[in-house]
């Protein structure tokens, strides 16, 4: 980032090679729509050529990064007021198809959905937090500085984010369960 601070654009192109994914992932984790997580990401990398400039190189890339990310989130759920996750259930019905395997995955899928679905259910602090540090396999101190706090205060919100996560997912696979009786 610091040789596209100094005017190097070409290494622009290897940021967008080496961290689109995983910014891919965090935008689609924390919004769970693919069409608006592929637009945010083209922001967020427009952001950092835009805001180059304040990138200082003390800290890590990736924490400056997420930091947009982060920014570009907070505008789009100003400007979306729609629900955290929305499944399309004609894509499940595609994925799980026929055969001998098909009950094995059904179950599979039913076990990701209900984490996808007690995922959205996490407060947006929470959910953040997981994200970075579990999807996105971020360092507690490199989430820190994302969210400019401490690598402590990280670590509690990991812990009570898991917590709640357990509560949730526990209740949806009760409430599942209990369904099928």
């Amino acid at each position: 980032m610091l040789q596209v601070k100094a005017g190097n654009m070409d290494t622009m192109g290897l940021l967008f090679e080496r961290y689109h994914r995983p910014l891919f992932g965090f935008l689609f984790h924390m919004t769970g729509q693919r069409e608006a997580s592929e637009d945010m990401l083209q922001t967020v990398f427009y952001r950092m050529l835009k805001y180059r400039h304040t990138f200082t190189g003390d800290g890590e890339f990736r924490s400056w990064m997420y930091h947009l990310a982060r920014n570009v989130l907070v505008d789009h759920s100003k400007q979306n007021k729609r629900s955290a996750h929305q499944y399309d259930l004609a894509e499940l019905a595609d994925r799980i198809g026929g055969g001998p395997a098909a009950d094995e995955r059904l179950l599979k899928q039913q076990e990701m959905d209900g984490l996808h679905n007690a995922i959205s259910k996490l407060s947006a602090e929470h959910r953040e937090v997981l994200v970075l540090s579990r999807f996105q396999e971020l360092k507690y101190d490199e989430i820190a500085q994302v969210l400019n706090t401490t690598e402590g205060a990280v670590k509690v919100r990991v812990h009570r984010a898991m917590n709640e996560l357990k509560k949730i997912y526990q209740t949806i696979d009760h409430e599942r369960t209990a369904h099928k009786l």
